[in-house]
């Protein structure tokens, strides 16, 4: 298997031949779902005891298989959050597999770590954390905020009256879904501030008053929101920070989506606050422009990340002895075994510099408040809220949850677009609305307007 032929020659030059052509196309396809059947039916058997071939396989996936997925990067893919990977960093991700790094430790990824760290370097400026924070690159979101709550719990269990206690955080009802999976796995109580829009310092405050003596003394963090995933709302970091030192509370900002609008002067001042977080979440892969899968934790002490996550085994004394010094990104996050994700970003970043960055995130934003416009001034149709961020709720006048989901289903069946629906709280009830989030630089006005007739 791992003999250089020419098949294998002639294969990559076919998969170097897709790529190339994928991230030049100006009129990429929306791929169209099929069932598992009727995908079965149109490759046949994949994995057989002699093999297919290479050059059937590659051919399968690009032909048949390939169409049958949302790119991410599509201009009029607007559904959830979706991703703009440059295409420098499309290209270095190649680079990064083809290198054969593990990320796990200095001894045996030093420049690959080395690079990472430049990049992290960045990520950490923009948030304005002071001299010290650091901070590392993670699977996504969840492994951040699973890696910084079992920070901040055992922070909190280094106490001897916490000890064996199962901890209470707290955060918002707009949280990310991650926050009480997160909490599952950690088995911690999550306690909800009950609103849809950003949580405050009075929030935070009001429901740490309605806790039990006995609740009160297990509550150990509050994860406020820099962006949530549903409307883009930025928590009151600035608030929420001012009541987690006077609670002596873990402060975690959850920025995975958000994050990257640290960079735009134009909304910047909404995440002031942000700097005092104990630990940040954020996402390259997200509004940072990288490939799946790219996320970074940041910590202003990473020392106590190294307390929490370091692992011990004969195997690993090695990596930790005075010949072998450096950063070992392993000892700061849940994961032992780990590429080095962090690559792309750094290779774009340097081959693009960080003015462009901030130009394509704005644009994300302008384009929001674009669609705020042409939803405003179209009869059928209203803004929920105003845009914040680059995520627009919007309903039409009349139509049923039925209606929603019947049009997300025709624009995909149809090759237009993936728009899909959301929910929102409206007085006592949760409304069905549709909902926008621009991450590509490519999305256009006409972009917008196609997808907006779809609902006359």
């Amino acid at each position: 298997m791992h003999n250089i032929d020419i098949e294998v020659v002639e294969m990559t030059l076919d998969v170097m031949k897709y790529v190339i052509g994928r991230i030049t196309t100006t009129s990429p396809e929306l791929g169209k779902p099929k069932t598992s059947e009727e995908l079965k039916k149109l490759v046949g058997d994949t994995i057989t005891p002699d093999g297919i071939g290479g050059e059937k396989a590659f051919h399968l996936f690009k032909d048949v298989l390939a169409k049958a997925t949302v790119p991410i990067d599509h201009p009029r893919h607007l559904a959830f959050v979706p991703a703009a990977p440059t295409r420098s960093a499309i290209m270095f991700d190649l680079v990064t597999s083809a290198s054969s790094i593990h990320g796990a430790y200095w001894m045996e990824g030093a420049g690959g770590i080395f690079c990472e760290n430049e990049a992290m370097s960045w990520l950490v400026s923009i948030t304005g954390m002071p001299q010290g924070a650091f901070g590392v690159f993670t699977s996504g979101g969840t492994a951040a905020n699973l890696s910084a709550m079992v920070t901040a719990r055992e922070y909190w269990r280094r106490e001897d009256r916490n000890k064996g206690e199962k901890g209470i955080i707290v955060t918002s009802a707009a949280a990310h879904s991650s926050i009480k999976a997160m909490a599952k796995v950690i088995d911690v109580d999550v306690v909800l501030v009950e609103t849809e829009d950003l949580m405050t310092a009075d929030h935070l405050q009001k429901t740490i008053l309605t806790l039990a003596p006995e609740k009160r003394k297990r509550l150990f963090a509050v994860v406020a929101t820099g962006g949530t995933t549903n409307a883009g709302i930025v928590d009151d970091l600035e608030g929420i920070a001012r009541v987690c030192k006077e609670e002596n509370l873990w402060f975690h900002v959850d920025a995975a989506y958000g994050g990257g609008a640290l960079v735009a002067d134009s909304v910047r001042h909404i995440f002031n606050g942000i700097e005092q977080a104990d630990s940040i979440t954020i996402d390259p892969h997200k509004w940072m422009f990288s490939p799946y899968d790219c996320g970074a934790i940041i910590y202003r002490n990473p020392d106590l990340a190294k307390e929490a996550h370091s692992q011990k085994g004969s195997y690993l004394d090695i990596f930790k002895d005075e010949g072998a010094h450096g950063f070992n990104p392993a000892e700061y996050q849940i994961q032992l075994t780990r590429r080095v994700r962090g690559l792309p970003l750094w290779f774009s970043l340097a081959a693009h510099g960080t003015d462009q960055y901030k130009e394509a995130v704005e644009c994300g934003i302008a384009l929001a408040n674009l669609a705020g416009s042409l939803i405003t001034s179209h009869p059928d149709l209203e803004l929920v809220r105003p845009p914040s961020l680059s995520c627009v709720l919007f309903r039409r006048k009349g139509w049923s949850p039925m209606d929603y989901t019947n049009w997300t289903y025709k624009n995909h069946k149809e090759g237009i677009a993936l728009v899909t629906p959301t929910k929102w709280k409206r007085k006592d009830a949760f409304e069905t609305v549709a909902r926008f989030c621009f991450i590509n630089p490519d999305t256009t006005e006409d972009d917008i307007r196609v997808i907006l007739k779809t609902m006359e």
